[in-house]
């Protein structure tokens, strides 16, 4: 009994067993076998499995006339890389891309096309180095961003556009972009003339508005950041939890990866999971690494703000007090922490958040129709020992007047921790009203704790 006798179906099911690469062999044995080796449904189920395809397309996104000619075009430009890799590189890819053209469309226009070998080659050699074959793979998707046009001594005054993002306080404001491969080159040779030797790291992202640096070990394939003593010491630190890069681990599947394609799959994880989210500064809409209310997170209300917290502390609360809704968020900053030395300091900036919820507008059982901030109160731990209690007037200097249905008041600060991980709460005091007119006494609004921790991936 010949296979052409087991009916189309059957001969399907174990052609899609067999694989691409048998049932193209099985194709060449017989006419009627070749019917059945080529049909449409076969192979697109082979380009989903093997590439994430969903439409007959090339690697460069223009039409093919058939799955089957799809798969070959893919597995003629990949030949030399592990399919699952490919895979993964590519759905990485598509998932940044996806959030961006619906959340930020103007840093997705500067995403580029992906590197051909060629190219990548071409950087490897100004290098002086190879990268890690699954960082290849990422710049055969995407060559980083299109951002070499920037001006430096007038980047405060353009749109902050890395892919990355970042945070501001004070002066100190950080966006971090994907750097293309000729960026790599430049920016590489940049660092090791200022660094004075020539090290196995790679410059492959960094902040347009102050130097803040990540570098990819071409040889391990892990990822660093630099710290305030990279400069003077080369202090720097894990961007990526280093089991993870252990061959035996469930995030590689025995296959040969670098830091920096799991840290764009949980930098996509944030995105898409609402952890992080875009924010305007400066007239301009960003991506701010301040984490952001995500599904799950508890509303506390008045008195209920320190009871409820202590045992789920995050690095994210919100609490509401007499309407006056705060929210709360901590990013931890290592380009200014300082890790080794007799003064170990873990750097943290905070973003706090003020509105009003004008249902809820009432004290004493009066309702008040705007309020104005006072002062304050802040609670600092590190390790669970108070390290800074302070008490003063305003935020920033100022006392914002809060009214319904008014855009969220938003300010940031910074504060040093001998330990990595500590914890913020405290207080603001609103007068009804306003302080020049005041409709009733003052009263205080919690801040609901949250906690200050070195993060597991460093952004």
């Amino acid at each position: 009994m010949g296979l052409e006798n087991l009916g189309e179906h059957i001969l399907e099911a174990i052609l899609l067993k067999l694989g691409p690469r048998e049932t193209i062999v099985i194709g060449c044995v017989s006419s009627g076998l070749r019917v059945v080796a080529s049909g449409e449904n076969l192979w697109r189920n082979f380009c989903v499995s093997d590439f994430d395809l969903s439409s007959p397309e090339d690697p460069q996104g223009r039409p093919c006339p058939s799955f089957k000619a799809a798969y070959e075009q893919w597995l003629k430009s990949f030949l030399m890389y592990p399919l699952p890799l490919v895979r993964r590189a590519k759905q990485c890819w598509c998932s940044i891309r996806s959030w961006m053209a619906v959340n930020f469309p103007e840093a997705n226009d500067t995403l580029r096309r992906g590197a051909t070998e060629a190219e990548i080659k071409k950087a490897e050699e100004k290098l002086g180095a190879k990268f890690p074959l699954s960082t290849r793979i990422l710049y055969r998707f995407c060559d980083g961003q299109d951002t070499e046009g920037f001006d430096r001594s007038q980047c405060r005054h353009l749109a902050p556009l890395g892919i990355i993002g970042g945070y501001e306080f004070y002066n100190h404001l950080v966006n971090v972009h994907l750097l293309s491969l000729s960026q790599i080159v430049k920016k590489t040779k940049e660092f090791v003339q200022m660094m004075g030797f020539k090290s196995k790291n790679i410059v492959v992202a960094m902040s347009n508005y102050l130097d803040k640096r990540f570098l990819l070990n071409f040889s391990s394939g892990q990822l660093y950041v630099g710290t305030r003593d990279m400069l003077s010491a080369g202090e720097l630190m894990l961007c990526v939890p280093s089991e993870l890069l252990k061959p035996e681990s469930d995030a590689t599947n025995g296959l040969p990866q670098g830091a920096l394609m799991l840290w764009l799959e949980e930098h996509s994880r944030l995105l898409h999971n609402g952890i992080i989210q875009t924010r305007m500064l400066r007239k301009a809409r960003t991506i701010s690494l301040f984490p952001e209310a995500v599904s799950g997170t508890p509303m506390v209300r008045r008195s209920e703000a320190i009871s409820l917290y202590p045992s789920s502390l995050t690095t994210y609360s919100t609490a509401v007090t007499n309407g006056v809704q705060i929210r709360a968020s901590a990013v931890f900053v290592p380009e200014l922490s300082i890790l080794n030395g007799e003064r170990m300091e873990y750097c943290y900036s905070y973003s706090i958040r003020m509105s009003l919820i004008p249902e809820e507008c009432f004290l004493n059982g009066v309702y008040y129709s705007t309020c104005q901030l006072s002062c304050r109160h802040w609670i600092i731990r590190s390790n669970d020992n108070i390290v800074d209690e302070v008490s003063g007037e305003a935020v920033i200097g100022l006392y914002p007047h809060l009214r319904p249905n008014q855009n969220e008041f938003v300010y940031e600060s910074c504060t040093p921790l001998p330990y990595a991980s500590g914890s913020i709460e405290g207080s603001f005091t609103f007068v009804p009203g306003s302080l020049a007119h005041p409709e009733g006494p003052p009263f205080e609004v919690k801040v609901a704790p949250f906690k200050l921790e070195v993060p597991e991936y460093i952004f």
